[in-house]
Order: C-alpha cells, then structure tokens, then sequence
C-alpha cells in the first residue's frame, strides 16, 4: 500500500504564519532620518530673504549725505548711500499627502487572529505617505500639488557647472561645493548622493592608497555614517541616476548643505501643521453602501529652504 503522500498530507496541515509583514518594498535614505521638522500654522510659512543691501560708501570729512554716489570698496561701483535695502518674500505651502484604506468587516473579524488586517493595512498607508514624501525632499516639482524639492530649490548661482556631457566625481567637486554652502560661515551639515555615487567615493579614497574606507561621521543619533571632511555623506537613492546631461543620459546630482537650527534662518527643514503634527490616521467610520471600516491615513508636509547659500548641487555625475 502506498504511503501517504505530500499533496494529501498537507490537507491536514497548516504552514506556520509568521506575524506581520516583511518588508520588501526599501528605498534607502539616510538623510531623512536627520532632516529637522518645523510645525507652522496656517497653510504656508512666508519669510524675507535679501535682495540688496542698504546703500553705503566710503566718505571724506564734510561730505555732504544726499542722495549722490560714492564708491563702495567691496562692489568697485558707486551707487546711493541712502539707497534702502531690498527684500524677496518667499513662501513654502503645505501639501497633502493621503489614502483611505478600506477593511471589510468580516475578514477583519476572521482574518486578524496573527495580525490586525486594518493595522498591517494602516501602516503600509503610512509608509508610502513617507516615501511620497522623501521623493519629494529630491524631486518635487512645485506642481500638481507637489512641494518644490532640492533640485527645484537650489539657486542658480549655488548650481556646480558640469563638464558638457558630464564628468566623474572628485576630491574637487567636494570642496567646491563645501565652498559653496555659506550661511553658516561655511559650516557644511551634510552630504547626499546616491549609492552609486557612494560607491565612486569609495573608489576614490581605496585610490589614495594609505586612506581607510572606514572613516565614519557619528551623528547626534548615535549612528555612524561615511563621512567627507568631517561632513556626514547620506545615502539617498530617491535621488535620480537617469538626468541627462549632453549626451550622457545616466548623469547624476551630489548635493551639500546645511539643516536649520530652528531659527527659520539658516538651512533646510521639513513643514507640517502644528496642529496635526506628523501622519494622522482618522477613523472615519463605516461605509455607506459596503461592509467596510474606512481609516484615513494623511500628512500635511512641506519643505522649506531658508537661505539659498544652505544648499549647493553638482549636477552631471556621471561615475
């Protein structure tokens, strides 16, 4: 007589479930983890920047102060003395980020002996609310609802001028993009380049011979990091391999910059609304027309970037 086989045996059987959910949905990025949050009120935060500074000059004894023009030292050209200075007001909006997960009561009364069926439902929500987010941190366009991200917020004159069809990352790039970040008298807070970029650095320093891969940067988190003179470098693969540049089409963006203390002044910081701090998750009730329990998963969050000399970015990386 033959045995029992595996096919009718397994009828017989249950697989061990293991609780919860694995996840297997990752985008790597450090940079998050460190970026400051600031609450506001209403739906946007409005600040000044300048624009020009006061009109001054240099000036003998007895020179009369009217509106004539003396020489500044600084700038080599004459301009007011009484000239005011002049300001550019800047507004950084609030978004919404959302989903409605929608659980059927009976699986939910069924189904949840090895995990609640609206809680892995809930927080998967909220991961995407994040990663929405994070995409956003590098590549916002500042329509269709988005908020602007790094690309778009960097200034023109705080843009690194690539090779025509791109170059490699170097020593070089690094330091001139430090040079770049000024606001806080030259203090750079981070790094962030993808790892593919990381990996270039690597190549570098392993090239110097007698440097070790292993100089790390701990943040106020305790976690070490790679680190650039003494400069944290975040891994953050929501930043682009895919821009073009010439002719390369597999170009690149190295970003440095600096975070705000939360003096709304010196750096980067994410927005959200004081009064709902953070992702929200609203029970809204039951469906009209089905049997289903609706929870609302939602972020109100934006991006401010407070001084455009707190962000620097060399485009064209093409290693």
């Amino acid at each position: 007589m033959a045995s029992v086989t595996l096919v009718e045996s397994g009828k017989l059987a249950q697989d061990e479930l293991v609780a919860g959910v694995i996840e297997n949905i990752i985008t790597v990025n450090q940079m998050f983890k460190a970026l400051p949050f600031d609450d506001i009120d209403g739906n946007s935060l409005k600040y000044n920047r300048e624009a020009a500074l006061g009109g001054v000059g240099v000036t003998g004894v007895g020179t009369t102060l009217d509106d004539s023009t003396d020489l500044n030292p600084i700038t080599g050209e004459t301009a007011p003395v009484k000239a005011a200075a002049t300001f550019n007001e800047v507004y950084s909006g609030l978004t919404t980020i959302l989903g409605d997960a929608e659980i059927n009561g009976m699986i939910e009364a069924t189904r949840s002996s090895n995990g609640s069926q609206a809680g892995v439902q809930i927080a998967s929500k909220a991961k995407h609310c994040g990663r929405v987010f994070q995409f956003m941190l590098i590549n916002g366009t500042g329509s269709g609802n988005q908020f602007d991200g790094l690309i778009n917020l960097c200034a023109a004159g705080q843009t690194r001028t690539s090779a025509t069809d791109g170059q490699a990352l170097s020593f070089a790039i690094l330091d001139e993009l430090m040079d770049m970040v000024t606001v806080k008298d030259g203090q750079v807070d981070y790094f962030a380049m993808h790892a593919r970029t990381r990996r270039s650095y690597r190549t570098l320093l392993r090239a110097l011979g007698g440097a070790s891969v292993n100089e790390v940067v701990e943040l106020p988190s305790g976690e070490e990091v790679e680190g650039y003179s003494g400069v944290p470098i975040f891994r953050n693969d929501y930043i682009p391999i895919t821009q073009t540049q010439g002719g390369c089409s597999t170009a690149t963006t190295v970003f440095a910059g600096t975070f705000d203390d939360g003096s709304r002044t010196n750096g980067l910081a994410g927005l959200t609304a004081r009064n709902a701090s953070g992702i929200q998750v609203v029970d809204v009730g039951e469906s009209e027309t089905k049997d289903e329990r609706i929870y609302r998963v939602k972020w109100y969050a934006g991006l401010a970037l407070f001084s455009e000399k707190a962000l620097a970015m060399a485009p064209g990386m093409t290693n």
